[in-house]
């Protein structure tokens, strides 16, 4: 299946309200004519994109396995930013923003939920290595449920740099590692923060953890040494939120 191709309903819908402009044509399937199905098509007829009514097994072959619910988009590029947009988009930022940096996240599942518990965490942008990470496929986009066409994601060449650029804007590096010796509900989180998470198995690199200015351990209180990363990644970023909350 194409990188520029999305599936499922949510998904979809969420491209259509959240960045139409970046939608080409969608399939849907003849078989569904349900309310879900009905709001695809009205944002697709809203955002002038065209419609493909199709059988179900045209769309299984599209998807390529990808589960689809029927519903399939193709959009015109990927919504991945570029380092040389990154300082701009620092100079934006809030006051007390918050960013999540992950380190060499390889599977696309993982990177797609990683993105949606950023977004859900209402974190401002998501930074990523060119090199040794999952694209933002299909498979992501699906796993993000959304949140890859609304979150800003940056790629970047040299993560080492951009940390670096990060914490000249004024951003404290919390690095997640179970070798750390504070966890991470105890230590201060309210300020201008980017929570840096390692990839699957390895965990930080040491470049990448020489670079944090913090580095903060999740408490495990059963037999597994470890969380998923975008477990981890939903720990640390609500944790960041709780604590905000709580002292606004």
């Amino acid at each position: 299946m194409s990188d520029q191709h999305v599936c499922g309903v949510h998904v979809v819908l969420a491209a259509l309200k959240s960045r139409p402009d970046l939608v080409e044509e969608i399939w849907v399937s003849d078989a569904r004519g349900d309310k879900r199905i009905a709001a695809v098509l009205n944002a697709a007829r809203d955002a002038q994109v065209k419609i493909h009514k199709s059988p179900r097994a045209a769309l299984d072959r599209l998807a390529d396995g990808v589960k689809h619910q029927g519903v399939i988009a193709r959009m015109r590029e990927t919504p991945v930013q570029k380092e040389q947009d990154l300082k701009t988009f620092l100079a934006h930022l809030p006051p007390m923003p918050l960013l999540l940096v992950l380190d060499g996240v390889q599977d696309p599942h993982n990177l797609g939920a990683c993105l949606r518990s950023a977004d859900a965490a209402g974190a401002h942008g998501v930074i990523v290595p060119r090199e040794h990470s999952a694209p933002l496929s299909a498979v992501a986009r699906r796993a993000a449920s959304g949140a890859a066409e609304t979150i800003p994601v940056f790629q970047v060449v040299n993560l080492a740099r951009t940390l670096r650029e990060l914490k000249e804007a004024g951003i404290w590096l919390a690095g997640a590692s179970q070798e750390a010796d504070t966890d991470v509900f105890h230590t201060d989180l309210r300020r201008p923060l980017a929570i840096v998470l390692g990839g699957e198995g390895k965990g930080l690199r040491r470049l990448t953890q020489e670079e944090c200015d913090m580095l903060v351990r999740i408490p495990m209180a059963g037999t597994v040494e470890s969380l998923n990363v975008s477990v981890a990644a939903g720990v640390c970023l609500f944790e960041a939120v709780r604590q905000r909350s709580t002292h606004d």
